[in-house]
């Protein structure tokens, strides 16, 4: 009987998957040394990160987040 897959938890804790089926992700460059950057473009990385257009890295992610 094949085992089952583990779900890679460092990939878990950084992705989730949409009602669709895209993944969504937290944009970086917002930790710390903000000061300078304007606000539109903290605004902008405030937004959710989607990954939609990429079959193959779709896939890739999927299969270790068991989803697929």
């Amino acid at each position: 009987m094949p085992s089952k897959n583990k779900t890679n938890k460092s990939v878990a804790k950084r992705f989730k998957v949409t009602a669709n089926g895209k993944l969504k992700y937290a944009k970086s460059n917002r930790r710390h040394l903000n000061a300078h950057i304007s606000s539109k473009r903290m605004r902008r990385l405030r937004q959710p990160g989607v990954i939609s257009g990429r079959p193959a890295v779709l896939r890739k992610y999927k299969r270790v987040l068991g989803v697929e």
